[in-house]
């Protein structure tokens, strides 16, 4: 019984792991030829030092590789498109913040499955727009959006898009989550009107806000591609006058489409990816779970050969030949396993609704599986099965019946040898995964609780208001932030460009006044009003903020330790009133001690802080914790007042930055999990074999009893070989699990040491765990009555 119960745990955790490794390698599949899909990574090297890698390139490489390289069929560029949407006569509006300004192509290159349209014509011109499916009825509910208006709204002008299609929501499982795609041309026509005469979203090579996709031909070695990508960026971009006077050098990488979602953690990525080497491990606890659940039902089988001697004896001596013999008993096994498997397939399908929600997976409620895992799965079941039943049917089928029958048989050092080597193999196992466990949770923790070098706490954040002109935005935005501030529960107001947990793509190449010869370096804009440094409570290393008594902070700077280094200043004070150059000349009044602006999986940027009293990106306001829902409707009343034609959106900053660290605190999530029945498996195991061990030993037991031993001695006895076996499995896993978790630690820019008393945790743990498995066995041998023991054949 033990047997089936622990292969069926084991099956069923095998086929839960399988699903979730298929369902995260499984992304981006869906392109008729995705195996031909490549998106392009640009990598920027600033005085012979790497200074940053971005998912996003320049507009014009894409159309420029189709000219040069004939390996290239196709491009396509998307551009984010934020848009504030409103249908007029239904008065709806909302801001739309997942969708793309995007070339034609696109739609054939990701199969975009038009419901309603031409795809020929419906992005071949400004001002014509796409919705999913989803958008179109949240802004026409069941009319037909096909040629009606929506009204988008910029601080700059007011457009209007046509409808010019409705496509079928985008597959979930995409590195692109796409509600709107709205044409190119719209994009180079807004940058036209804003008084841009280069044409720069075909031309440019220094605007890398562009993901830019490159459908390859049928065959082409992307390597060998790729191996000419040096030559191309020394002819297009680092032979510029000024990429030379900055030692600035450009690098381009392919990546399959496939492979963006576990493989891509760039700078400005579309979304959240996850962790190809967090999935790769919990794909190796799979193999590792399933190994424990044989190994398990070897170890009996082995073990409880004794039992079975006689009964094969008999059975040669009535003319049973060794095959015969073998088949029987790999027809048992065979047996047991199908009947783990019906168990572990049924258990898979009514845990996955329930797993899913553990993990936070909204999609995919169903279990499943892509045809390539049904089919290793069945391999590794086959195999298991035969592997984990040819052994102790060669053992069994071996015996000597003349031995046997006369008493004269006992296990081999041989089978004891390999029980004991597979025990210690289980619980190496488990200690790597409890020791694994706790080495994930510390690092999730120290992420969580690191000072951020800001006060993000009781932050609410407003998006930005976009629908004012402006000309108009002073007169409406200062008033806003006066009604605020007499809310009772809002303790401060501040305008920014970003705030912490958003990645900054406003970037600049600057360099210093003097000395003139001093390389440009890439810094990260925000722009902040006059109350956002101390409104968040950041320390300044030298200087001071911003200030309304000085009219010429319009052009200072605030720098970040890591801007004022990366200048070559020695330190805060050295970069104190120095000039600095960007398109105009700026004096730096302040340095600001480093904070974290993203998660601690990245490093902090070198960033410059710019005054901008009425920007209007986001709104971050400090309220006092106390009946925050009406205070939350108090600033909601206040908006609709202000603002009427923005929606009204708000989210807590603590619980938006903390979802920078959701996929590692879910891989911690899964593998505790797994870990925890990996290691119940191989305590069934344990107790199985403590169980038979101490069958065997049932007269030695009543001898050590009536010589007088006590039942801690008897305990000692039955308990030590085992706990041995722990002890040097314990040894054999501290190498195997500081190599793995050193290597995982390696994804982030800020981490923990692993600490040798986490092994010491691990070890005691897993020597608890077999000392209390084994004591429910022994304890009962050990206060039986001896007389029972020595009267037992």
């Amino acid at each position: 019984m033990l047997n089936i119960i622990g292969l069926a745990i084991g099956i069923t955790c095998c086929l839960l792991i399988f699903q979730y490794v298929s369902f995260e390698r499984s992304y981006d599949r869906f392109p008729k030829r995705a195996k031909d899909i490549v998106r392009l990574r640009l990598d920027s090297y600033q005085q012979g030092k790497l200074a940053w890698k971005s998912a996003t390139i320049y507009p014009a490489i894409g159309p420029t590789m189709k000219k040069d390289f004939p390996e290239v069929e196709d491009f396509c560029r998307l551009h984010d498109a934020e848009l504030l949407l409103s249908n007029e006569e239904k008065n709806v509006r909302f801001n739309e913040l997942k969708g793309y300004f995007a070339d034609p192509s696109f739609l054939k290159m990701f199969n975009v499955q038009l419901l309603s349209g031409n795809p020929e014509t419906a992005l071949d011109a400004p001002d014509k727009l796409l919705l999913s499916e989803s958008l179109s009825k949240k802004y026409f509910g069941t009319q037909e959006p096909m040629g009606k208006k929506l009204l988008f709204r910029d601080p700059q002008f007011t457009r209007v898009f046509q409808v010019t299609g409705v496509f079928k929501d985008f597959p979930v499982k995409s590195h692109l989550l796409v509600d709107h795609i709205a044409s190119y041309a719209t994009l180079a026509s807004m940058v036209r009107e804003n008084g841009d005469t280069t044409n720069s979203t075909e031309t440019s090579f220094g605007w890398y806000d562009f993901y830019t996709y490159l459908q390859l031909k049928p065959g082409v070695d992307q390597e060998k591609l790729e191996a000419k990508f040096p030559a191309f960026c020394a002819r297009y971009m680092d032979n510029q006058d000024w990429a030379k006077a900055n030692n600035y050098k450009r690098e381009l990488h392919l990546l399959p489409l496939t492979d963006i979602h576990l493989y891509s953690n760039y700078n400005q990525e579309a979304e959240v990816n996850g962790n190809g080497r967090a999935v790769g491990f919990i794909y190796m606890i799979g193999f590792l779970i399933m190994a424990i659940a044989w190994i398990n039902y070897i170890n009996l089988a082995t073990a409880r050969s004794v039992e079975r001697a006689r009964e094969v004896g008999l059975r040669k001596v009535m003319g049973a030949l060794r095959q015969n013999l073998v088949k029987q008993f790999m027809l048992e096994s065979l047996l047991i396993n199908c009947i783990a498997v019906m168990i572990a397939a049924l258990a898979a399908v009514l845990t996955t609704p329930v797993f899913n929600r553990l993990i936070g997976r909204t999609a995919g409620s169903q279990f499943g599986m892509l045809p390539e895992y049904w089919l290793l799965f069945a391999l590794i079941f086959i195999g298991g099965t035969l592997l984990s039943g040819l052994y102790p049917a060669f053992i069994l089928s071996g015996y000597q019946p003349v031995k046997v029958l006369k008493g004269l048989f006992k296990n081999t050092s041989g089978g004891l040898a390999l029980r004991k080597g597979l025990i210690i193999a289980q619980f190496a196992t488990s200690v790597i995964l409890i020791a694994g466990t706790i080495i994930v949770f510390q690092q999730v923790s120290f992420m969580r609780n690191q000072p951020l070098g800001a006060n993000i706490n009781q932050t609410l954040i407003l998006d930005g208001a976009a629908s004012v002109r402006d000309s108009a935005y002073e007169s409406v935005f200062q008033p806003f932030k006066s009604s605020l501030q007499q809310l009772p529960a809002v303790k401060t107001v501040t305008a920014s460009t970003s705030v912490m947990g958003k990645e900054i793509y406003w970037t600049t190449g600057i360099r210093r006044l003097n000395p003139p010869e001093h390389a440009a370096v890439t810094l990260y804009h925000l722009g902040i009003d006059y109350d956002f440094i101390p409104s968040y409570e950041m320390k300044l290393a030298a200087g001071r903020n911003f200030s309304r008594d000085f009219k010429s902070d319009s052009l200072g700077a605030i720098l970040n330790e890591t801007a004022v280094s990366r200048l070559g200043f020695k330190n805060a004070e050295e970069a104190l009133n120095q000039k600095l150059i960007r398109r105009d000349t700026l004096t730096i009044i302040g340095v600001v001690k480093d904070f974290h602006h993203e998660g601690l999986q990245k490093t902090i940027e070198p960033q410059i802080i710019l005054l901008r009293p009425n920007t209007r990106n986001a709104y971050s306001i400090k309220i006092a914790s106390a009946n925050m829902p009406a205070t939350v409707e108090a600033i909601r009343k206040i908006w609709s007042d202000y603002f009427p034609n923005d929606p009204f959106n708000y989210y807590f900053l603590d619980e938006s930055y903390n979802q920078q660290y959701r996929a590692d605190a879910l891989y911690g999530k899964v593998f505790g999990i797994f870990a925890s029945l990996a290691i119940l498996i191989a305590c069934f195991g344990l107790m199985g074999l403590s169980a038979y061990n101490i069958l065997q030993r049932t007269k030695e037991i009543g001898i050590r009893k009536v010589m007088g031993a006590s039942v801690g001695h008897v305990l000692y006895i039955l308990s030590k070989q085992f706990l041995l076996l722990v002890i040097i499995a314990f040894a054999l896993a501290i190498p195997v699990t500081w190599w793995i978790m050193y290597s995982w630690l390696q994804d982030f820019a800020y981490r923990i040491d692993i600490q040798w008393w986490v092994f010491g945790v691990a070890g005691v743990l897993a020597l608890t765990i077999a000392i209390v498995t084994v004591s429910l066995q022994a304890v009962k041998a050990a206060m039986a009555n001896p007389v029972q023991s020595l009267r037992t054949e």
